[in-house]
C-alpha cells in the first residue's frame, strides 16, 4: 500500500489560537486502514505551528498562548517590516511538525493529549499535510 499525503484545510479566527485537530487526524488514520505505523504532520507556514498538549481543559490552551505572548511579545522593536516577527519566533519555538505512533489503527496519545494547530498570525486560511505510513 502506498501512503499518500492528505491535506487539512484550517481556517483560523483570531490572531493567536490553538485549534484541536485530533479528530480530523484520527479520521485520516482510520480511512488509511493502517493498523501499525506512524502519522506525520507538517504545516506549510512560518507563522504557525503544531503541538501536542492537554485537550481536556480549554484553559490550558489559553495559558499556553498567554505565556508565549509574555516570552515573545507582539511588539518588541522587531525589524521585520511585515510586523509579524513575534509569530515567526513562536513558530520556531513550537515547531512545525509532529509524529505520532499508530497502534491498533488508533493514534497513540496519552489520556489527556490532543493534537493542536497553533495560529500565531491570524486569522488566516492554513494547511497541514498529514501522511500515514505503515510499519
Amino acid at each position: 500500500m502506498k501512503s499518500k499525503i492528505s491535506t487539512l484545510d484550517i481556517n483560523t479566527t483570531a490572531r493567536m489560537q490553538l485549534l484541536d485537530i485530533t479528530s480530523r487526524v484520527e479520521n485520516i488514520v482510520a480511512a488509511s486502514g493502517v493498523g501499525e505505523g506512524t502519522v506525520r504532520l507538517f504545516t506549510l507556514h512560518t507563522t504557525a505551528g503544531l503541538t501536542i498538549n492537554e485537550n481536556a481543559d480549554p484553559d490550558v490552551a489559553r495559558d499556553i498562548l498567554m505565556e508565549l505572548d509574555k516570552v515573545v511579545p507582539l511588539k518588541d522593536g522587531y525589524r521585520h517590516a511585515e510586523g509579524n516577527s513575534a509569530a515567526h519566533i513562536k513558530s520556531s519555538l513550537v515547531g512545525v511538525s509532529l509524529a505520532v505512533f499508530i497502534n491498533g489503527g488508533r493514534l497513540v496519545l496519552g489520556t489527556w493529549q490532543g493534537l493542536y494547530f497553533c495560529e500565531f498570525d491570524g486569522p488566516r486560511q492554513r494547511k497541514v499535510l498529514v501522511k500515514v505510513t505503515k510499519d
